[in-house]
């Protein structure tokens, strides 16, 4: 019901602009100046994730509607970029592929593209399927089974989105239309697609309460991104669930959007990464955590008090040093590297101490003359 809802609504948006499907978001005029005002005017969205991206990735848009995000983002990663947007809807994908061709004139170069398929399922290319289906038309149960197996077919051998293919997926309000019972297979999804070091870059409307059945069962408040919206802890929760890690809050708006029953509902854009999982090696590495807190916790359950030396794997020492941990660690190498094809197995569910003959090796015995490493000449 929630989708039906949400599909009649959004199709009749792409004919005439509501003001009521989206908040006041700033996007860079600098970007804008390249996009018809007709998809200005009949996309919608709650925040801006397209400001986080870089040049020359690979960006996926779940629910893309007219294409706005995918034009501000195809200028962002650039021609050496490039942008996928996915929508379920003919007819906001109607103004999306009319309007490509002149944003490309406009900036020089044509890097967008635009699939039809629903954000839950990544995998299955609507057109694709609709097209087999024109050909062997369901007339009764056996073909509705044949079908079934016909969508599984294209998921595997023809995806709409391959696995492991996008540097960057975003979204812009749309993760709260899709019904409870598939957001966990969303998340799935929006992971399954990332490469490994990948990150999903999401701006959604968020509530500060538990929503209670009768505004879930409101179709108005669903399709109006209200009725669907996880609570601010549930959002970032569904991202550690599917496997996410360095999850954090980039942008949370200080005034809601709109209260409804007392319970406030705010946009939020949340960034998490996908690569935690695989292997654990020992290479005698260790890691400081600078402060300002006394101690963190990260995803793994690894607990680190400020300015102490702690043992970790290959893997989280690598993590660490790229965003978004790198500002926030000191990272210490051993003296004698140990090849990748050398190093023994490492036990990720101790929490361990390093000590600094571990690095420096047991034999170490050097004695140095003082570096010329100070900033001024008083330095000692």
């Amino acid at each position: 019901m929630s989708e039906s809802a949400t599909r009649q609504r959004y199709a009749a948006a792409a004919e005439a602009p509501e003001a009521a499907l989206c908040c006041p978001v700033d996007y860079d005029p600098k970007y804008l100046k390249a996009i018809p005002a007709e998809v200005i005017e009949k996309d919608y969205g709650c925040g801006d994730p397209s400001k986080y991206l870089l040049p020359g990735e690979t960006v996926l848009d779940l629910g893309s509607g007219t294409g706005k995000i995918c034009f501000i983002a195809s200028q962002v990663v650039g021609p050496e970029g490039k942008v996928i947007g996915v929508d379920m809807l003919d007819d906001m994908l109607e103004v999306a592929r009319r309007n490509a061709p002149v944003v490309a004139k406009n900036i020089g170069y044509a890097n967008v593209e635009f699939r039809k398929g629903r954000i839950q399922d990544l995998a299955l290319d609507l057109e694709a399927f609709d097209e087999q289906l024109r050909l062997q038309p369901i007339s009764g149960v056996s073909d509705f089974l044949a079908a079934e197996d016909l969508a599984d077919e294209l998921r595997t051998k023809r995806p709409l989105i391959a696995s492991d293919s996008i540097d960057a997926v975003v979204s812009n309000c749309v993760l709260n239309l899709v019904e409870n019972r598939l957001k966990k297979q969303l998340f799935e999804e929006l992971f399954r697609v990332l490469k490994k070091g990948g990150r999903a870059v999401i701006s959604d409307i968020v509530s500060d309460e538990e929503i209670p059945a009768h505004l879930q069962a409101d179709v108005t408040l669903w399709s109006g991104c209200i009725s669907g919206a996880y609570t601010e802890e549930g959002f970032l929760k569904a991202f550690a669930d599917a496997g996410f890690y360095g999850i954090e809050i980039l942008k949370r708006d200080e005034t809601p959007w709109q209260t409804v029953e007392g319970i406030e509902f705010r946009s939020v854009t949340i960034q998490a990464w996908k690569g935690k999982q695989g292997p654990c090696f020992e290479r005698n590495q260790a890691v400081i955590y600078n402060g300002p807190f006394l101690k963190v916790l990260d995803d793994d359950g690894h607990a680190m008090e400020r300015g102490k030396r702690y043992a970790v794997c290959d893997k989280t020492y690598q993590i660490y040093k790229n965003a978004p941990y790198a500002d926030s660690f000191s990272f210490v190498d051993p003296l004698k590297e140990i090849p990748l094809s050398e190093a023994e197995s490492f036990d990720c569910s101790r929490i361990a101490l390093r000590h600094p003959k571990e690095t420096k090796g047991e034999d170490y015995k050097a004695t140095t003359a003082a570096t010329n490493a100070c900033d001024s000449s008083d330095c000692c």
